[in-house]
């Protein structure tokens, strides 16, 4: 961990409500004050959850926009700027900048992919034209590219690369990751069902899925590990890990859009190629948010 992380415990990786016509901005609004209000420590916008590949040019900078003006300041707002395309990267982060965001993820390249190299000339030129932080976004599941450690080493010499949102679910290579940079990146785990073991190993926090649903019990089980708390931590995880795996058991964010129409955040709706969960997933997704009373 840092002197200085962009954040430290539970981000919500956030939806983006969305339904025919465009983006509901209301639900929008409703549901960034109910993630402020239930604790969470910062918000990332216009990610992978919130179907970021799939917003038009004008509906992501809308919504960036619109997200720095109504959290005001309470917590950190993170924009989703990355790209296979590293000059529209560059030209989303500049304008993130611009209007008030604390800082960027930024997602490996993928179909064109890259090579180590290329990596960090893309990660660097993208941080160059950044005025804030960059979290480095390793999902190899998606992008078909993995950030090897050594690679964290190079990129941590730029002043403004300062995180990595890791979801490789490789601990092997996590632990190279923060023996190598851990006193120079933040590392929040990118994947619910393995946020103690990371802060185990000297994780700052997560960017989270789970916490669009139960955002006081992400945050909690995140302070209770900081705390020394460390058995309740993981009694929490693992009470949570049915919840988690039913979020995961299609493509996200079609899991979670389902959850949050049923908490009340706007229409179970999702962008092509994605389409709604299938009914008898959904059935077991809303019978274990009742066990753990979620829902009613």
């Amino acid at each position: 961990m840092t002197d200085h992380p962009i954040f430290t415990g539970a981000a919500s990786a956030l939806i983006t409500p969305l339904n025919a016509q465009g983006v509901d901005f209301e639900s929008l609004g409703r549901l960034i004050d109910w993630q402020i209000e239930k604790g969470i420590k910062a918000l990332v916008i216009a990610g992978t959850t919130g179907e970021g590949s799939t917003l038009s040019d004008e509906e992501h900078k809308a919504v960036l926009k619109y997200s720095v003006e109504r959290t005001a300041g309470r917590v950190p707002v993170i924009a989703g700027t990355g790209s296979n395309d590293t000059e529209y990267a560059i030209a989303l982060t500049k304008y993130a900048c611009e209007v008030g965001c604390d800082a960027m993820l930024v997602v490996t390249p993928y179909y064109n992919k890259a090579t180590q190299k290329g990596l960090v000339k893309m990660f660097c030129a993208i941080a160059d034209a950044s005025t804030k932080p960059i979290i480095v976004y390793n999902i190899p599941g998606r992008t078909g590219v993995n950030v090897e450690p050594a690679t964290f080493l190079e990129l941590a010499k730029h002043p403004r690369i300062t995180a990595v949102k890791e979801a490789s679910g490789n601990f092997s290579k996590i632990a190279e990751i923060l023996r190598l940079v851990g006193d120079k990146m933040d590392v929040y785990s990118g994947n619910d069902d393995q946020i103690v073991p990371l802060l185990a190993l000297g994780g700052s926090g997560v960017i989270s899925v789970l916490s669009n649903v139960m955002p006081t019990e992400t945050v909690e089980m995140c302070e209770a590990f900081f705390r020394g708390e460390t058995a309740k931590a993981a009694k929490m995880q693992i009470e949570y890990l049915d919840l988690i795996n039913d979020l995961f058991c299609e493509v996200n964010p079609i899991p979670v859009k389902a959850a949050m129409a049923h908490l009340g955040f706007g229409e179970n709706y999702v962008r092509m190629p994605l389409t709604v969960m299938e009914p008898e997933h959904e059935a077991k997704l809303v019978a274990e948010m009742k066990r753990l009373g979620v829902i009613e």
